[in-house]
C-alpha cells in the first residue's frame, strides 16, 4: 500500500450526512476507507448512505447524538464489534448567529457541547480501543474561528478555539500509544449553506473573494487531500497540529482599500 492508501481501514465520521463532512468522506472513501457515518435526522443519515453506496463505496450509519455519553458508548462499541475503528473524523457541529449580549446560556451550551464536549466524548471512546491496538487517527474539524473572532458568533468561537487546544492535549496523551491527533481548519467553502450570499453583489461574497489570497470560495473537495493525508501513514509523524484550509486567509492582514 502506498502512503496515502486508506484500504482496509475503518474511518467513522461524525455529521457525515452533508456539506464539508460528506466531502472529506468521500474523499476518505476514495482512497479506499470503509466509512461509518453517523447523524441525528434519519432520513438524512439514508439520503447519505444511499448516495455513499450509490457511489460504490463501503459505508453504514448509525443514529445518536454525539453529546449523549452513554449512546456514544453503545454506539461506538457496536462499531468495533465490526472492526477496528482506525479513524475518527470529529466533525459534528452547530453554530447560533447571535449578539453576545443577545445569546441565552443554553444556547451558548448547546454549542459548546456540540462542537467541544461531542468531540471529546468521541474521541475518548474511540481511544479507548485504539490505545489497546497502539494506532490510530484522529481529527478534529476545527474552523477559521479557533484563531480568529467575529461578531455574532461567540459560543461557536469559544467552542472552535477549545477544541484547538482539545486537539493538542489529546495528541500529547496519546501519541505515546502512536495515535495521532490533529485538526482542519477550513475557510469559506461553497456547501448549500452559503449559496444564497454567494453572488454577484453580495457584500459577503465581495469580501470573502477579495479577503482570500487565492481569489475563491473553497470547494468542499480540496478538503478531501487533507483529510486523507491526516488519515494515513504519510502523516504518522505529525502530531497536535491544525491544517488551516483557506486559501491563505488566516496568512494575510488583507489588501488595503486602495490597493
Amino acid at each position: 500500500m502506498g502512503l496515502f492508501s486508506l484500504q482496509g481501514k475503518r474511518a467513522v465520521i461524525t455529521g457525515g450526512t452533508h456539506g464539508l463532512g460528506m466531502a472529506m468522506a468521500e474523499g476518505l472513501a476514495v482512497a479506499g476507507a470503509e466509512l461509518i457515518i453517523t447523524g441525528t435526522t434519519p432520513s438524512k443519515l439514508e439520503e447519505a448512505l444511499q448516495y455513499y453506496k450509490g457511489k460504490g463505496y463501503t459505508a453504514s450509519g448509525y443514529l445518536f447524538d454525539v453529546t449523549d455519553e452513554a449512546a456514544a458508548i453503545e454506539n461506538i462499541a457496536k462499531i468495533e464489534a465490526g472492526g477496528p475503528i482506525d479513524i475518527l473524523v470529529n466533525n459534528a457541529g452547530i453554530i447560533k448567529r447571535v449578539l453576545a449580549v443577545d445569546m441565552p446560556v443554553e444556547d451558548f451550551r448547546r454549542v459548546i457541547d456540540v462542537d467541544l464536549v461531542g468531540a471529546f466524548i468521541m474521541s475518548r471512546e474511540v481511544a479507548k480501543y485504539m490505545i489497546g491496538r497502539r494506532c490510530g487517527k484522529i481529527i478534529n474539524i476545527c474552523s477559521m474561528m479557533s484563531e480568529l473572532g467575529r461578531t455574532n458568533v461567540t459560543a461557536y468561537a469559544a467552542a472552535k478555539g477549545g477544541l484547538k487546544m482539545l486537539t493538542k492535549n489529546l495528541a500529547t496523551e496519546w501519541a505515546p500509544y502512536n495515535i495521532q491527533v490533529n485538526g482542519i481548519g477550513p475557510g469559506y467553502f461553497a456547501t448549500s449553506q452559503t449559496a444564497p450570499i454567494r453572488v454577484d453583489g453580495n457584500p459577503f461574497n465581495e469580501f470573502i473573494i477579495s479577503r482570500t489570497p487565492a481569489g475563491r470560495w473553497g470547494d468542499p473537495e480540496d478538503l478531501a487531500g487533507t483529510a486523507v493525508f491526516l488519515s494515513s501513514k504519510a502523516s504518522d509523524f505529525v502530531n497536535g497540529q491544525i491544517i488551516y484550509v483557506d486559501g491563505g486567509i488566516l496568512a494575510t492582514i488583507g489588501k488595503p482599500s486602495n490597493e
